[in-house]
C-alpha cells in the first residue's frame, strides 16, 4: 500500500479531510490536513503521533516505520525552504523526506470527527452523549456541551488529572465550593470569544479547554463558570489514542502509537 492509500484508508475508517475542509469553509477557519510527505514507497509500518517532533521521528525510525500520521500539520503555512540545521521549523520534515519517511497529517478532520478527538475529550471527562454542539458539521462537529455526574469542582479536578495522566492541568474555580454539572469542552486550543458565548448561552458552569488567555480565564470566571486547562497535548493526545485502538486492528500494515510523556 502506497501513502496514498493509507490516506484513503484514513479517511474512509476515520474522517475524511473534506470534513476539515467543510469546517474551514463553515467556520472561517484554516487548515492542512491530508498527505504531507510522499515518497511513494510502500508503507513497511506506521507511527500515530500527535506532532512530527525530533523524538517522534527517532521512534519511527527505531520501529522501521516509513510513514508516520500525526494530527497536527507537519507543514501548517507556507514554506519557503527545508532546512536539516538543528533547531529549524522545517528539520523534521527534510529528515523524513531524507529518510524516505511519509507523512499525513489529520487536524481538523480528526477533531471533528463523530468519534473523533473532541468527542473522546467529552468522554474523558465523563461526558455520555452532547447536548449541543458549538460547530456541528454534516456530520460530527466541534465544541461540546454535556453533562456529566454531579460533583464538587474539587473532585471533578482530580479526575481530570488522574483520566489524562496530566499534572499540569490548571484550575480555576468560580466560586467558593464550586460544583460541576454541565459541561463545555474544546479540544486544542478553543477557547475564544464565541466558545464562552456558548457555554454562557447554554448554562455551563465549566469550560475546559486549552492555552486559554488570562482575559478569557478572567470573563468565564466573572460569568460563573468554572475553568479548566489541561495542557494542549493531554487534551488531544487522549483521543488520539482511542482513535489509534479503534483502528490499529484493522490497519493493512504494522501501526504503533508514541506518546510524548514530557509535554502531558
Amino acid at each position: 500500500m502506497k501513502p496514498v492509500e493509507a490516506l484513503a484508508f484514513l479517511e474512509q475508517n476515520i474522517a475524511p479531510v473534506a470534513l476539515s475542509d467543510e469546517f474551514c469553509k463553515k467556520y472561517g477557519g484554516y487548515d492542512n490536513s491530508g498527505l504531507i510527505v510522499d515518497c511513494g514507497t510502500e508503507v513497511a509500518g506506521a507511527l500515530f503521533c500527535l506532532d512530527l517532533t525530533p523524538s517522534a521521528l527517532e521512534e519511527a525510525v527505531r520501529r522501521g516505520c516509513n510513514l508516520i500520521i500525526t494530527h497536527h500539520p507537519a507543514i501548517f503555512a507556507g514554506v519557503k525552504h527545508l532546512s536539516l540545521a538543528a533547531g529549524s521549523a522545517t528539520a523534521c520534515v527534510a529528515e523524513c523526506v531524507r529518510r524516505g519517511i511519509s507523512v499525513i497529517s489529520m487536524h481538523l478532520n480528526f477533531d471533528a470527527a463523530p468519534c473523533g478527538i473532541d468527542h473522546h475529550l467529552m468522554l474523558g471527562l465523563g461526558g455520555k452523549k452532547e447536548l449541543a454542539l458549538m460547530c456541528p458539521l454534516s456530520t460530527g462537529g466541534y465544541g461540546r456541551l454535556f453533562n456529566v455526574r454531579p460533583r464538587s469542582f474539587e473532585d471533578f479536578c482530580k479526575h481530570v488529572q488522574t483520566e489524562f495522566q496530566s499534572t499540569r492541568c490548571r484550575f480555576y474555580a468560580a466560586r467558593e465550593h464550586a460544583r460541576v454539572n454541565t459541561v463545555v469542552s474544546c479540544c486544542g486550543a478553543g477557547c475564544d470569544d464565541e466558545s464562552i458565548n456558548f457555554a454562557t448561552g447554554a448554562g455551563a458552569d465549566t469550560f475546559v479547554s486549552a492555552d486559554i488567555k488570562h482575559h478569557h480565564i478572567t470573563a468565564l470566571l466573572a460569568a460563573g463558570i468554572n475553568v479548566v486547562e489541561p495542557t494542549h497535548y493531554s487534551s488531544e493526545i487522549y483521543g488520539l489514542g482511542r482513535i489509534y485502538a479503534a483502528i490499529n486492528a484493522d490497519m493493512p500494515f504494522p501501526v504503533s502509537f508514541y506518546k510524548q510523556v514530557n509535554l502531558l
